[in-house]
């Protein structure tokens, strides 16, 4: 079971995450981009940090909401729509809950990623967030489909990000910023994806963290 603790303990780290990784992201999203994801991502999630203790007793589903709202209304470009609209549609499928099963965790997942697929219009092979965000997904849903634990299928879905990640550097951009750069988007990896990536990175290790406790 993934509790609500860990969910929080989840979103603290992917504030961590970004703000330690912000200059990181920003100079991937120079090459290809407005060279603002590192900075943008980073104001939204501290203030998601700053929201964390009026919202930690609360159910999951709340959380994830309030998350979907504060990042929408302090994000600017791209990032807070697409982050929005993940942490929103998740948050529907596990409103009233305080802890996870693995079949509701593939279950977020996957409603995270329909809607960042409506909201960005963007598919696999695009060079986005969904280049990690939906092979990830089919990772985790195929590790709990062959009866792996929670642990065993965050470690699957990280281990398929990291390689999806990096798999973006080689792809012709074709949405966003990036897609006007025609050919000179091959050789960057997406900040997008990037961010993505150290998002279920961040996931894995809080569960592990305190699991192992």
């Amino acid at each position: 079971m993934v509790t609500k603790k860990q969910i929080v303990q989840w979103l603290q780290a992917f504030a961590s995450e970004i703000h330690e990784n912000k200059d990181y992201l920003t100079q991937l999203d120079a090459a290809i981009g407005d060279a603002d994801h590192g900075i943008n991502m980073d104001r939204g999630f501290q203030k998601v940090i700053t929201q964390l203790p009026n919202i930690a007793d609360k159910d999951i589903g709340s959380i994830l909401k309030t998350v979907s709202v504060t990042l929408i209304s302090s994000i600017g470009g791209a990032s807070g729509p697409l982050y929005g609209s993940l942490f929103l549609r998740a948050s529907s499928t596990v409103l009233g809950k305080e802890e996870l099963t693995e079949i509701d965790m593939q279950k977020l997942l996957q409603a995270g990623l329909q809607g960042v697929l409506q909201r960005g219009k963007a598919k696999p092979g695009d060079k986005t967030m969904i280049d990690v965000l939906s092979p990830a997904t089919v990772a985790f849903e195929e590790a709990v489909g062959s009866g792996k634990n929670m642990s065993e299928a965050m470690q699957q879905m990280v281990a398929i990000a990291e390689k999806a990640m990096k798999d973006t550097i080689p792809m012709l951009a074709k949405k966003g910023r990036a897609s006007y750069l025609g050919d000179r988007s091959i050789g960057h990896q997406d900040p997008g994806a990037t961010s993505c990536y150290l998002m279920l990175k961040s996931l894995s290790d809080s569960y592990s963290s305190i699991a192992n406790n």
